[in-house]
Protein backbone atom coordinates (compact mmCIF):
# COMPACT_ATOMS: atom_id res chain seq x y z
CA UNK A 1 0.00 0.00 0.00
CA UNK A 2 1.55 3.45 -1.11
CA UNK A 3 2.38 6.37 1.71
CA UNK A 4 0.07 8.80 2.08
CA UNK A 5 0.65 12.39 2.71
CA UNK A 6 -1.99 14.71 4.24
CA UNK A 7 -2.42 18.30 5.18
CA UNK A 8 -1.02 18.10 8.67
CA UNK A 9 2.35 16.55 7.86
CA UNK A 10 5.31 19.24 7.83
CA UNK A 11 7.33 19.96 4.64
CA UNK A 12 10.26 17.93 6.29
CA UNK A 13 7.18 14.93 7.00
CA UNK A 14 6.25 14.80 3.59
CA UNK A 15 9.87 14.80 2.06
CA UNK A 16 11.07 12.19 4.19
CA UNK A 17 7.92 9.32 2.59
CA UNK A 18 9.52 10.16 -0.57
CA UNK A 19 12.11 12.69 -1.75
CA UNK A 20 10.35 12.82 -5.25
CA UNK A 21 7.70 15.05 -3.57
CA UNK A 22 10.40 17.82 -4.14
CA UNK A 23 10.39 18.53 -7.75
CA UNK A 24 6.05 18.80 -7.14
CA UNK A 25 6.60 21.33 -4.59
CA UNK A 26 9.47 23.51 -6.25
CA UNK A 27 6.92 22.93 -9.50
CA UNK A 28 4.17 25.09 -7.28
CA UNK A 29 6.49 27.36 -6.29
CA UNK A 30 7.24 26.76 -2.96
CA UNK A 31 10.79 26.82 -2.55
CA UNK A 32 11.52 26.30 1.06
CA UNK A 33 12.56 22.87 1.09
CA UNK A 34 15.90 23.54 2.53
CA UNK A 35 14.42 26.50 4.62
CA UNK A 36 14.21 26.11 8.75
CA UNK A 37 10.47 26.86 8.44
CA UNK A 38 9.63 23.38 6.23
CA UNK A 39 10.95 21.54 9.46
CA UNK A 40 7.62 22.84 11.59
CA UNK A 41 5.55 23.85 8.69
CA UNK A 42 2.69 21.97 7.97
CA UNK A 43 2.24 21.69 4.02
CA UNK A 44 -1.47 23.28 4.81
CA UNK A 45 0.52 26.14 6.53
CA UNK A 46 2.57 26.79 3.83
CA UNK A 47 -0.08 26.38 0.97
CA UNK A 48 -1.63 29.26 2.86
CA UNK A 49 1.81 31.63 3.08
CA UNK A 50 2.43 30.76 -0.45
CA UNK A 51 -1.19 31.56 -2.24
CA UNK A 52 -1.67 27.59 -2.87
CA UNK A 53 -4.57 25.67 -3.06
CA UNK A 54 -3.60 23.16 -0.02
CA UNK A 55 -6.20 20.28 -1.26
CA UNK A 56 -4.44 20.51 -5.11
CA UNK A 57 -1.44 19.92 -3.65
CA UNK A 58 -1.64 17.38 -1.98
CA UNK A 59 -3.73 15.60 -4.74
CA UNK A 60 -1.16 15.85 -7.01
CA UNK A 61 1.44 14.28 -4.43
CA UNK A 62 -0.90 11.47 -3.12
CA UNK A 63 -1.38 11.06 -7.60
CA UNK A 64 2.55 10.77 -7.79
CA UNK A 65 2.70 8.51 -4.69
CA UNK A 66 -0.10 6.51 -5.58
CA UNK A 67 2.04 5.40 -8.82
CA UNK A 68 4.90 4.13 -6.98
CA UNK A 69 2.86 1.16 -6.14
Amino acid sequence: MAQVVDKDMTIAEAISVDQGIIPILLASGMHCIGCPSSQGETLEEAAMVHGMDAEQLLATINEYLATKQ
